[in-house]
């Protein structure tokens, strides 16, 4: 909003007219008349007058603390794109400098003001198209200072797109660090720069743990989804989710335990002897595999704390000792197999 239509909008609320306004700060009508009409603007020197007759803040008259709403910036940048069907590219900058003029302390607006141009300059062949980067840098800049983290983000993430296609790696690195630590998309980009910097060994680190860190993650939302099948009942969703994981730990090259374990589960809650039985064999048999993913080349510039004799012998006591519960594995009482596994344990025991 224009100074103009700030004074106009506050005059009126306080039922004052333009003469007594006038009157009352020494001009003439006509002068608040321009004012409101955008013809002219107030001497800097009556900002405080007018700011203190209309009860409201030099920061509100200035239009420093409006705020735009989604549905409003949205319009703009639609507004902007249109323009860019049927007019210059310098005409729609103007335009769109005007509005981040206008609304100088609207972040969001800024970013993706900055953003769209951006995206034109590149795609579209204009003249000097250099000449505007310093401009658009500058909102993205503005942009970092904002108190929310995803405009902070999205504006280092353009800066970091700007100077990498200048190959000031450098220079593109320092924007990481307005990334989040637990964001993934800074480790994958520093290990960009790693490769184009010739750390080459830093850069195959960084991507196998994105492979590794993204392997637990999706384990666990595979596990989590086949929970919520369960408590809905829908036991075919379930299965296809336990094979689902089974498959994962098999293509990230987890290891033959991990991809036996996920069928635990599935095979106790449905009392499936055979499948049981499979499952136990097959996870018991390979005990010594659990920390196969260490020998893996998917991660081979990773370092893995080495898991000792004592600490895998220790495990498959206690898997003998977990598959032995009688209330879990009730079911199985029948099972010569089962039956002498519980006696193995006893003596285990004893």
């Amino acid at each position: 909003m224009k100074i103009g239509e700030v004074i106009r909008e506050y005059r009126k609320k306080k039922n004052i007219t333009q003469e007594e306004m006038a009157n009352r700060l020494g001009v003439t009508a006509p002068a608040v008349n321009k004012w409101e009409n955008g013809n002219s603007q107030p001497d800097i020197m009556l900002l405080a007058p007018i700011s203190r007759l209309l009860n409201i803040t030099p920061d509100i008259l200035l239009s420093f603390e409006e705020e735009l709403t989604e549905e409003e910036i949205n319009n703009i940048i639609y507004q902007i794109n249109e323009k860019f069907k049927t007019e210059s590219y310098e005409e729609v900058f103007k335009w769109s400098k005007e509005k981040i003029e206008r609304y100088p302390n609207c972040e969001q607006l800024i970013w993706q003001v900055a953003l769209v141009l951006d995206a034109w300059r590149l795609t579209k062949k204009i003249p000097d198209a250099e000449k505007y980067e310093a401009y658009i840098n500058s909102c993205y800049e503005r942009a970092l200072e904002s108190q929310e983290e995803d405009i902070r983000t999205r504006a280092a993430d353009s800066l970091f797109g700007f100077y990498t296609r200048k190959e000031e790696n450098e220079k593109a690195e320092e924007y990481l660090n307005y990334f989040s630590n637990q964001n993934p998309e800074r480790k994958r980009k520093q290990a960009f720069i790693y490769s184009k910097t010739n750390r080459v060994n830093e850069a195959y680190k960084a991507y196998e743990e994105l492979i590794f860190s993204g392997y637990n993650m999706m384990s666990m939302v595979f596990q989590n989804i086949y929970i919520l099948a369960m408590k809905d009942k829908d036991k075919e969703k379930a299965y296809k989710l336990v094979e689902k994981q089974r498959e994962l730990a098999n293509i990230f090259e987890i290891g033959k335990y991990h991809e036996e374990s996920c069928r635990l589960d599935w095979v106790t809650t449905e009392k499936k002897v055979d499948e049981t039985i499979e499952t136990i064999e097959k996870m018991l048999a390979s005990v010594s595999t659990i920390s196969d993913f260490t020998k893996s080349t998917l991660y081979e510039h990773m370092e893995f704390k080495k898991l000792d004799e004592k600490f895998i012998k220790e495990l498959h006591k206690n898997l003998i000792t977990n598959f032995s519960d009688e209330e879990t594995f009730s079911y199985m009482k029948e099972s010569k197999y089962w039956r002498e596994l519980v006696n193995s344990n006893f003596n285990l025991s004893l």
